[in-house]
């Protein structure tokens, strides 16, 4: 049903085409969108003084008469000084290339005026380009004002001067939507009080009741919206795996002994196999600390139940090394395993589908491709997905689906912070592993500035390749860019093969390449035919070549933490000690600390926190990928309180009314599907 809240923002008062298209950089176009684009700061104009109490440096506002009023041009720059008055002095407001002003205000007006305090040498007190309005007239000096996030051509007092127009249409009124029980329970305010507070606050109380409000709805809806996506939290009845014998035959015949946090983590999916409810559980675990033979004991245990296994990885790459990975571990054994991916032929692809249907297949691994409708199981009783964040809200039920209730175990090589993981994967049990296997020496990671590269190459990187070692560089483009100053892979590629080692094997990895190319260049690398692979990003997650030893990182200040340690993480995968050296071009004071950080931990769990912190929630993953809409008012790190009692109010929701169709929570439907729209989510669906 249409509202006046989708109301086309251009046909506001005041607004207009020009200025709607403008208003769209920020993601605005209708008035539902305004009212909701809360500012991300505010600034308290209301500290008021005399011009004699005030300092230099200070922000604050004052009041006065105007004494005095001129304009001068000097080398094409238009000054206009006002000069005010009050009775303990006087202050020179400088304004540049503003010169309407000298005949928008008149000796003797009566102003307030806010800005930043300057005391020039000869102790006079001057307000560079500062706000100014009549006495009379008084709207955004001596207040609280918002301060939003803008984009080119959009200022703050576009988006203030929007919003209050809305607010000057008497039709427009926000129907409250939260269920009155839960506004009482948690001691609400209305949300037009709450919204209008955001915008136009009247003390800071104002703005402190509409925050709670506002925190506390975010973060419900976004709860209820991933409970409604992934099915809620509710005990499913599942298989009740024995634990057989044979695992532990396995663990002792194993060339390498498990750490104390693999045990635990295994010994928690074994347990949640034996129980009579579905397992959903997520194992984090570092870069190199051996989620696989966890993942591959799990599998074991559901093929000597008589049941089949399923394997999703995000990449063709990666698919393929577990496809190996798994040949081998279950090599001597009578356990079946396949791949499955669209680089797959049409003749094995059937051969495939057929025995998979027929039981013949005991474990199936491979990408997006498991899917696929045409994939069908005859028993499955356990899947895992690899890399979880990297697939669709969507797909990463789908494959569960293909079953009745099996179990499901989640790995990622991601560290999460647990503020994160309790909002991405609220439904899932965790697991952590937090050890290197014995034998693996921590990696020395060094950053060094764009100007010190030449002499890396020329020197270190030599002297590692004469040992018979071999060596990432990972570049954050495939190509150059017009835009972007940083070095692309293919420059890169060009130079090492020319000017730095004419004499040694480079060889070039990026994701514009076919899938045939991408595995003919890693197999080739990994055995030992390649001395250098530049590369983009595609050998983030899972590529194993142990006699790997260096990773160098071309403009490391375009990652995040997260990221670079994921890449780091490619070397260190054998006994010799290995390196990690991130270049990087930029005085920023968030790159310099991302390179400190990385050169100080090698704790993925650590970075990961600094990470969130550093980049916040938003970008930590990537909202649009994982279906998390972006948070305007909540914070994931400063709110983790109201997160756990959001999260439990939208569990008691879900429980009770799981497709939202009673009348109490027909507000709240619309509002979950409004958030997840960028997803095309629709609970009617």
């Amino acid at each position: 049903m249409y509202s006046i809240l989708d109301k086309e923002i251009q046909y506001i008062k005041g607004v207009g085409p020009k200025k709607a298209d403008k208003m769209s950089r920020l993601g605005i176009f209708t008035i539902r969108d305004a009212l909701y684009y809360f500012p991300r700061q505010f600034e308290d104009r209301s500290i008021e003084k005399q011009i004699m109490a005030i300092t230099d440096g200070e922000k604050v506002t004052i009041k006065g008469r105007i004494k005095k009023i001129s304009n001068k041009r000097i080398n094409r720059l238009d000054i206009t000084e006002i000069t005010v008055e009050d009775e303990t002095g006087t202050i020179s407001l400088i304004f540049f290339n503003k010169s309407y002003l000298k005949n928008t205000y008149r000796v003797n007006d009566a102003i307030r005026s806010f800005g930043t305090v300057k005391k020039t040498e000869y102790g006079r007190l001057e307000m560079h380009n500062c706000e100014i309005e009549y006495e009379r007239l008084i709207k955004n000096v001596g207040a609280i004002i918002p301060v939003y996030k803008l984009s080119n051509g959009v200022t703050n007092k576009d988006v203030m001067g929007v919003v209050r127009n809305i607010f000057d249409t008497s039709e427009v009124k926000i129907k409250e939507y939260l269920p009155m029980e839960l506004v009482d329970k948690h001691r609400l305010c209305d949300i037009n009080f709450a919204i209008k507070s955001m915008h136009f606050p009247t003390d800071k109380q104002s703005v402190q009741i509409a925050m709670y409000r506002l925190i506390f709805e975010e973060l419900y809806f976004l709860q209820l919206g991933l409970f409604s996506i992934k099915g809620g939290n509710e005990i499913k009845s599942g298989i009740n795996f024995n634990i057989s014998g044979k695992i532990d035959k396995i663990i002792r015949e194993l060339p390498f002994s498990l750490t104390r946090s693999q045990k635990k983590a295994l010994d928690e999916i074994l347990g949640d196999m034996n129980s009579n409810r579905v397992m959903n559980r997520l194992v984090q675990g570092d870069v190199g600390s051996g989620k696989t033979v966890v993942a591959q004991l799990s599998l074991a245990n559901c093929v000597f139940n008589g049941y089949q296994g399923a394997y999703m990885a995000p990449t063709e790459i990666l698919a393929k090394q577990h496809f190996e990975s798994f040949s081998e571990f279950f090599a001597g054994s009578d356990v079946k395993i396949e791949l499955l991916t669209s680089s797959t032929t049409k003749k094995n692809n059937m051969r495939i589908l057929e025995s998979l249907e027929n039981g013949d297949i005991d474990i199936l691994i491979g990408t997006h491709s498991l899917i696929e409708d045409k994939v069908k199981f005859n028993h499955l009783g356990l899947v895992i997905t690899d890399e979880q964040h990297r697939f669709g809200v969507r797909q990463r039920g789908k494959l569960s689906s293909k079953a009745e209730n099996p179990d499901v175990l989640v790995m990622t090589a991601t560290p999460i912070p647990r503020t994160l993981a309790l909002i991405l994967y609220g439904d899932l049990d965790i697991s952590v592993i937090d050890e290197l296997p014995p034998g693996r020496k921590p990696i020395e990671t060094l950053a060094i500035k764009k100007n010190a590269r030449g002499k890396l190459y020329k020197n270190n990187i030599r002297k590692e390749i004469e040992k018979g070692h071999q060596v990432y560089v990972v570049c954050p483009l495939v190509d150059e860019s017009e835009v972007l100053d940083v070095s692309s892979a293919t420059e890169v590629y060009e130079e090492l093969s020319h000017r730095y080692f004419p004499d040694l094997k480079v060889g070039i990895l990026h994701g514009k390449m076919k899938n045939s190319e991408k595995d003919d260049i890693m197999e080739a690398f990994k055995r030992g035919d390649i001395d250098i692979l530049v590369s983009t990003t595609v050998i983030e997650v899972g590529v194993n070549v142990p006699n790997a030893t260096v990773m160098i990182i071309e403009n490391a200040e375009r990652f995040g933490l997260a990221q670079l340690h994921q890449l780091r993480g490619r070397v260190g995968r054998g006994k010799e000690q290995s390196f990690c050296v991130l270049i990087y071009d930029s005085n920023n004071e968030v790159a310099l600390e991302r390179m400190k950080t990385m050169e100080s931990s090698n704790d993925g769990f650590v970075l990961a926190e600094k990470d969130l912190s550093i980049r916040g929630p938003g970008d930590f993953f990537g909202t649009r990928q994982h279906g998390l809409p972006e948070l305007m008012v909540a914070n994931l790190l400063k709110h983790s309180k109201m997160l756990k009692i959001a999260q439990k109010e939208a569990r008691l929701t879900y429980a009770n009314d799981p497709s939202l169709s009673e009348e109490k929570n027909r507000g709240v439907k619309d509002k979950v599907e409004y958030m997840f729209r960028d997803i095309g989510y629709n609970m009617s669906i």
